[in-house]
């Protein structure tokens, strides 16, 4: 009996911490349009030595739910769905909840050094590092999953498709090919999330 609720209410309904984190990120977009300066100011994440403005510890957070342009919000929101609505009912909405915001402010943390040792003076935003999180985790979870690539539309398995994006993401980081996007920022989410994901399981064989 509980095996097909489980199935309609992964592959259908919006389990309840991404509709909140979706909705979120919505209004926060919607500030961004009415109160950039705001926003732009006190909630994205500046490196420690911008000129700009004050770097404020709560950054490491909120940057996560801004974004740059209505294409890079609607990416980063369907990417989280696409991800994350079965690891939410795997893990339960708290647990999934704390993971979530730990690939956040793991992510965060991670750029706040390249930006710092970049020379700062640019704002990071974007959910990029939480989802980057989900992936790895996906990947973890179910790494024989097919899935099927957007860009190119190729089908391969979840555990080759985690380690296809992080290489690249490496190779972008490394090499400045991708100017103004936060290739570590990527890096940074997968990374947490691989610690918390094995913190936890240490635990359970504990």
């Amino acid at each position: 009996m509980n095996q097909p609720a489980f199935r309609r209410r992964a592959s259908g309904a919006i389990p309840d911490v991404i509709f909140v984190i979706l909705v979120l990120n919505g209004l926060a977009f919607a500030g961004q349009q009415f109160l950039p300066g705001i926003f732009d100011r006190y909630l994205a994440l500046w490196a420690l030595d911008s000129l700009r403005a004050d770097f404020y510890p709560w950054q490491l957070l909120t940057y996560g739910f801004l974004h740059g342009d209505i294409v890079h919000l609607m990416f980063n929101m369907f990417m989280l769905w696409m991800f994350g609505r079965e690891l939410e009912v795997m893990m339960g909405s708290r647990r999934f909840l704390t993971y979530y915001l730990v690939c956040v402010v793991g992510a965060g943390f991670v750029q706040l050094i390249v930006a710092s040792l970049q020379g700062g003076g640019y704002a990071t935003v974007g959910a990029s590092g939480g989802v980057f999180g989900l992936l790895l985790a996906f990947g973890m979870t179910f790494p024989n999953r097919m899935v099927m690539l957007l860009f190119p539309p190729i089908p391969m398995k979840a555990k080759y498709m985690v380690l296809l994006f992080g290489l690249l993401e490496l190779y972008l980081g490394f090499s400045g090919a991708t100017p103004g996007i936060a290739n570590f920022a990527h890096l940074g989410g997968m990374l947490f999330g691989f610690l918390l994901l094995n913190h936890w399981k240490r635990g359970r064989r504990r």
